[in-house]
């Protein structure tokens, strides 16, 4: 038996014994118990329910989409960093690898190529600027951890972010080392970049601390998630970063190999289209996030997500909010003079 199904299995007799599994961190409090039906909150069990919203109201707010190879961000989150911009976000994307080990040709045009594929994923989604860390792609897990910290607090305090999107450090299932060091890096930095006395260096350069205060986590496998994204007003720009990734993953032309394949065997699929660039984006649309989800990235069909909260396409995350303190509130009501 496979160690995703052991987990999946504990996961499911957890459940069926009422084991609560509900995690800290979910910053909804005010809206389990709003009365307003538009509320951008709603509970819905254990979960979280993060509706699209008109207008901007995340404007002066900045996220940071991080992956550790080309194609991450737009597989697991491409959707969530869409609605997040499109509502006022500022973004910026950063990628951990240098994806040496991808592509076709020598490792230098495989580095090369993927490079190009990241600023194009950057540019789909709506992101200002793409850095690339260029860490040894699936090696990972033999670099300095303080030197891959160093370098996200120094972003994460020149850029001021607000918000990350990243792979959950504590997902259930991941054998990709880059994926779990880059999540445990990520999280640390977090943490660390609003405290006042560490890298001081940093400090003195400028720059000033300042605390990451939202966390988004996807993963590639089983996960204790705790929210659902409606991310159906922006499935389009998920496909286009997705599809931009010509170098690797489920992206690129596959859709056009898939039609070539199929007419060479007399065969043909009508959800293809009857060219290339539709068999690309529909290939994309009806088995990468659809149909062949499973195969193709690890994780349910975007739409089976979405179908319980009546969302046509929608992506889970593991969610870490602010929790503001009730100190003054008790202060405002208990306090007696004397």
């Amino acid at each position: 038996m496979r160690r995703r199904d052991v987990i999946r299995g504990t996961l499911l007799g957890a459940a069926a014994t009422g084991l609560d599994v509900s995690l800290y961190g979910q910053s909804a409090g005010d809206a389990r118990n709003a009365k307003d039906p538009n509320a951008t909150w709603t509970r819905e069990g254990e979960i979280v329910v993060e509706r699209a919203v008109a207008g901007k109201p995340h404007v002066g707010k900045v996220l940071a989409a991080i992956q550790p190879h080309a194609d991450d961000i737009p597989l697991f989150a491409g959707g969530t960093v869409a609605k997040l911009i499109r509502e006022g976000y500022t973004g910026y994307l950063i990628r951990i690898t240098n994806d040496e080990m991808t592509g076709s040709g020598t490792r230098g045009e495989g580095v090369l190529h993927n490079e190009q594929d990241n600023d194009a994923v950057a540019k789909s989604l709506g992101l200002q600027k793409s850095y690339s860390l260029a860490y040894r792609n699936h090696r990972m897990d033999e670099m300095s951890p303080q030197d891959l910290r160093g370098n996200l607090i120094l972003l994460f305090r020149m850029l001021k972010v607000d918000t990350v999107l990243c792979y959950d450090h504590w997902g259930l299932y991941e054998e990709n080392p880059d994926h779990y060091v880059t999540a445990a890096a990520v999280e640390s930095a977090a943490w660390m970049a609003g405290m006042a006395k560490d890298y001081p260096e940093q400090l003195e350069a400028g720059l000033k601390p300042h605390s990451v205060t939202e966390k988004y986590y996807y993963a590639r496998g089983p996960q204790i998630a705790n929210r659902v994204v409606d991310v159906s007003a922006d499935i389009k720009q998920k496909i286009a970063s997705i599809q931009a990734i010509g170098t690797q993953g489920p992206g690129g032309d596959n859709g056009a190999r898939l039609r070539q394949r199929l007419a060479e065997r007399k065969l043909k699929l009508p959800v293809l289209g009857d060219d290339d660039s539709t068999a690309n984006l529909n290939y994309i649309e009806h088995f990468v996030l659809d149909e062949d989800s499973m195969h193709t990235r690890g994780v349910p069909s975007d739409k089976e997500i979405g179908a319980p909260y009546g969302f046509q396409w929608a992506e889970r995350f593991r969610y870490i909010g602010p929790n503001p303190s009730r100190l003054e509130a008790y202060i405002a009501k208990n306090a007696v003079k004397f």
